[in-house]
């Protein structure tokens, strides 16, 4: 026997495109289908899933408050948003309820299935992850993940700086530690106070701590 197929939720009320895709789906995965945002939410929450594709418009609950209700409860499985509402505000609201992709209809199934096939390898390739707070810090996609599901991408030095820290969350890291751990000789003193305040300004401010007279350790962020 081989593997079994990859788990997908699929949300979606109309039942005639449902019908199509389910069974363009169910070739690749092993479909989850239902029709309401409330009970999407549900299974969200019960069953592990590999990946999810949710309609915008949903009874119950619409698809960008059944996406930001899953980020909200920590649940990283990427997301594909299928809409109608072909709109740049509508594609920036869902993409910021915590999608990771969007299709607008009506959709070629073969791109549909190319986006979830690149959906999954982005997800896999992440690989270790760590909880820094409520947030999730992903060292080898240098991202930083908030509560609600947003994704903040890191650049190589503050990827290196927040790597080192997380990685001995309760040491007290020293500047003089942290300079020639993360930075060359080129870097002046004042790069590793520069780091820390790029980092605090694309997450929050308590993702690193201030040790005064000590230097810098990782924060407890909520």
């Amino acid at each position: 026997m081989g593997e079994p197929l990859p788990a997908l939720l699929y949300v979606e009320d109309d039942a005639d495109i449902a019908e199509m895709t389910v069974e363009v789906l169910s070739d690749a995965y092993r479909v989850d289908h239902v029709i309401d945002g409330e009970e999407a939410l549900q299974r969200a929450l019960r069953n592990r899933y590999d990946v999810m594709v949710v309609d915008r418009r949903l009874p119950g609950r619409d698809g960008a408050s059944l996406v930001e209700a899953i980020r909200t409860a920590r649940i990283t499985t990427p997301i594909l948003m299928l809409t109608a509402l072909g709109t740049v505000p509508d594609r920036v609201e869902g993409l910021d309820a915590g999608a990771n992709d969007y299709l607008t209809k009506p959709f070629d199934y073969d791109e549909l299935l190319a986006r979830l096939r690149a959906l999954r390898r982005g997800f896999q390739a992440e690989g270790r992850r760590r909880e820094i707070g409520d947030w999730i810090y992903v060292p080898d996609s240098s991202s930083v993940h908030s509560p609600s599901g947003l994704r903040m991408s890191l650049t190589v030095t503050e990827n290196a700086l927040l790597e080192l820290l997380s990685a001995s969350p309760e040491r007290v890291f020293s500047r003089d530690e942290i300079m020639r751990a993360v930075f060359s000789t080129a870097d002046g003193e004042g790069a590793v106070d520069t780091y820390v305040h790029y980092i605090r300004r694309k997450t929050t401010p308590e993702m690193i701590e201030t040790v005064r007279g000590r230097g810098y350790r990782l924060g407890m962020p909520t």
